[in-house]
């Protein structure tokens, strides 16, 4: 195995966790500021009322990009085990 062939595997792996991940943090973030907004509006500073409305937006938005995150991952992995012949040899 390449050099070459090595950085651009790892590149490809670090962009698809990245890619999956991303719907789930971008939700995590919009409802965390969402909710701390509410909160300074209101006054009310307890920490424990932000988890639940982020943990089911977190939960709703798995729920709907799981499907696509199945299909990406898997895509990646057959493109990966195709191409273990060509990684192996080097060439």
């Amino acid at each position: 195995m390449q050099q070459d062939q090595t950085i651009e595997l790892g590149q490809q792996a670090l962009m698809t966790t990245l890619t999956l991940v991303a719907p789930i943090l971008i939700v995590a973030i919009l409802i965390g500021l969402l909710v701390g907004v509410i909160q300074a509006m209101t006054q009310v500073q307890d920490q424990s009322i932000s988890y639940v409305p982020r943990l089911a937006c977190i939960l709703i938005a798995l729920c709907y990009s799981l499907p696509w995150m199945l299909e990406h991952l898997s895509s990646f992995t057959g493109n990966l085990f195709q191409n273990i012949p060509t990684i192996i040899s080097g060439g």
